[in-house]
């Protein structure tokens, strides 16, 4: 059995992902969670709250590694200090955190939130890593699959962004769990970059399904029609394509 890796946010989209993929390499999985969970697939399940504080110091007690999955639309800034003060005190572990590319560009909640969180992690005196990634290949689906429903569907206009497979961000974090502390690693980004119309129009293609399109500019969004959701000089390109993810999930 390899090194302890403990996962926070490990039942997530993210944080499941990367528990396999850590299992996959022989580590010893650990998930800290709110909700109890049984044991099961080599992975032990501790039951903790990090908004709250509660549990954290008794996950975190043997772990060399903890890949920071947890998230909140309320902000990760509460949860973040209780992690890495808890961290500190078990001996400063290596704490790997996935954020959002633009987090440093876009003014608004969820960005900002993680900028915060980002900060907090680069200050804690702990070694530590922090990846930016773009948006999610299942997060967009989700979103299109829900505007497909309308006859008439609005898309964004004038909105580049270069999408990823989760799956591959979850293997990159493992790769930088397990070669230790790196500082800013460069950004994640998918192959291709693209636009909200043209994935719409992909996903209805895929789907067989005909709806009428209508771009429209949406008043705020500058920062992200100014390139705001792209990765920055030097990223780290995946190589999964919008197409081959589609095909695979059947639309």
């Amino acid at each position: 059995m390899g090194s302890v890796v403990l996962v926070t946010g490990g039942t997530g989209r993210l944080g499941r992902r990367v528990v396999g993929h850590l299992r996959n390499s022989g580590c010893d999985v650990r998930v800290l969670t709110r909700h109890r969970h049984e044991d099961s697939g080599g992975v032990t399940y501790l039951t903790g709250d990090l908004s709250a504080g509660t549990g954290i110091g008794a996950a975190v007690a043997e772990a060399g590694s903890v890949v920071h999955c947890a998230t909140s639309t309320k902000g990760d800034a509460a949860a973040t200090r209780h992690l890495v003060a808890a961290m500190s005190r078990a001996g400063a572990p290596h704490i790997v955190f996935p954020s959002i590319v633009g987090s440093d560009r876009l003014r608004w909640g969820y960005p900002q939130a993680k900028l915060a969180a980002e900060d907090i992690v680069s200050e804690s005196g702990l070694p530590w890593t922090i990846v930016r990634a773009t948006q999610f290949f299942d997060y967009i689906l989700a979103g299109l699959r829900t505007m497909a429903g309308r006859p008439v569907i609005p898309v964004p206009a004038g909105v580049d962004l270069q999408p990823i497979d989760p799956d591959e961000v979850a293997a990159r974090l493992v790769e930088l769990t397990l070669s230790g502390p790196a500082g800013r690693a460069p950004d994640l980004a998918g192959p291709q970059i693209t636009t909200w119309v043209d994935m719409l129009r992909d996903y209805l293609d895929a789907t067989g399904k005909r709806r009428l399109l209508m771009p429209v500019r949406i008043p705020g969004t500058g920062a992200i029609r100014g390139g705001g959701l792209l990765p920055g000089p030097g990223h780290t390109a995946a190589e999964h394509t919008w197409a081959q993810f589609l095909s695979a999930t059947g639309g």
